[in-house]
């Protein structure tokens, strides 16, 4: 049996949110989940969590911003499901109820900020 192999939504466990660091570290808020099932519903495929909640070594480590909300629990990366475009992803992100919102060539990023804000970083 996997370690956090806890089911915290219809379609989400607990471990898929774990810092990749190998220590099984992991800190979530039920909203960001409650947000991503709504998500997984909209698009009506799997959706794999490519980075979830990642401690501060960790996110250094990467070279994740000092102020990542993943640090807190509070953002998820997401990789492209096939057959969605990144601007149909995205949208239905905001239609899920995400704030922040980063688009990507591998995917999306999302959180639970409180304001909203929206970047595009693909060439």
């Amino acid at each position: 049996m996997k370690i956090n192999d806890i089911q915290v939504a219809k379609n989400f466990k607990l471990y898929e949110f774990e810092c990749h660091d190998g220590n099984h570290e992991v800190k979530i808020y039920q909203d960001l989940i409650d947000r991503l099932q709504r998500l997984r519903d909209l698009v009506g495929k799997p959706i794999v969590v490519t980075s979830g909640y990642r401690n501060e070594v960790y996110n250094k480590k990467i070279g994740g911003s000092p102020t990542s909300l993943h640090i807190l629990g509070k953002a998820a990366d997401l990789a492209l499901p096939k057959g969605v475009t990144v601007n149909r992803f995205a949208n239905l992100a905001e239609k899920a109820g995400f704030n922040g919102i980063g688009k990507y060539a591998w995917g999306i990023h999302v959180d639970i900020r409180e304001v909203k804000a929206m970047w595009d970083v693909r060439n």
